[in-house]
């Protein structure tokens, strides 16, 4: 969490990773208390601000409401979140039809509902086995990207899970539009290195 009394930690938080991605999510999970929706707002407004300074696309994670309050460019739903007719339905009526919303897959028939659905984009995995969830779904390897890369045909696909520098060109020649790294950033002893470092696989 953002510490409110700290206004330059947003920028040391977020501005290095923004200086080497292109789209910054603000998530928000376990270990550590669920943050109050004030805090949360507040976390990201601040996260968005920075991100946006250095060029970069920023998403709130399962949110649409504080997606909506501090003007994010998407939001991000998970499986038991709101679902995505209702979250696309509320985001027009409060005037943000542009608003992104990204939609978490992990087999063939969820990429399949979340396109004909008319999601912005897939995350999908966890491709890898990962840390970062306490229960997470069954991992789907590189073949099960492959496959959910040629169901989604134009809708892009982000690898999500385990996903770290020495596996990304791995991952890029599957197809997949992009690649979700949390722990392999911001575990790392210089997050913008790292984070250039897994990009660097699509710009090859």
């Amino acid at each position: 969490m953002l510490d409110r009394d700290d206004p330059d930690l947003a920028e040391r938080l977020v501005g290095g990773a923004a200086a080497a991605a292109p789209v910054l999510q603000l998530r928000l999970k376990p270990p550590g208390p669920p943050p109050d929706t004030r805090a949360l707002v507040d976390a990201a407004r601040r996260a968005r601000a920075v991100a946006h300074r250095h060029g970069a696309l920023f998403v709130v994670n399962d949110r649409l409401d504080v997606a909506l309050a501090v003007e994010a460019d998407g939001v991000h739903l998970g499986q038991d979140d709101l679902p995505l007719a209702d979250a696309r339905a509320l985001a027009v009526r409060a005037g943000r039809s542009d608003l992104l919303i990204g939609v978490s897959t992990h087999g063939d028939a969820q990429v399949s509902a979340a396109v004909a659905g008319g999601a912005d984009y897939l995350g999908f995995g966890p491709v890898y086995g990962t840390r970062t969830k306490q229960n997470p779904d069954p991992v789907q390897g590189i073949q099960g990207l492959a496959r959910a890369v040629a169901l989604a045909g134009d809708v892009g696909v982000v690898a999500i899970g385990g996903v770290t520098p020495e596996v990304a060109a791995v991952i890029a020649a599957t197809g997949a539009a992009a690649a979700c790294a949390i722990g392999a950033v911001n575990q790392a002893t210089d997050p913008a290195r790292a984070g250039r470092t897994i990009g660097d696989a699509w710009r090859a």
